[in-house]
């Protein structure tokens, strides 16, 4: 049975695939941005496990966060809400 918390981390590591493609193909992100993303989802894949048995558990607020940086970088720092 899938429960919210995997729910959760499908919806990050979706958006974070989907947000980094729309900022490379409508021009908002060069390739050195979207390299730097990678790199950091990459580190924190790599990185936060290794630190201490408990912090495996923060990659999802990592992406998340890394979500959130897309979300201004690829609107142009403009968020409409209608």
């Amino acid at each position: 049975m899938v429960g919210l918390p995997f729910i959760g981390v499908i919806v990050a590591q979706v958006a974070f695939w989907i947000l980094l493609a729309l900022g490379t193909v409508n021009g908002s992100l060069t390739r050195v941005t979207a390299a730097i993303f990678v790199t950091l989802w990459f580190a924190g894949d790599l990185i936060l496990p290794r630190i201490a048995w408990w912090t495996g558990a923060f990659f999802t607020p990592w992406v998340a966060i890394l979500d959130i940086a897309l979300v201004f970088v690829v609107n142009n720092g403009d968020v409409k809400l209608r």
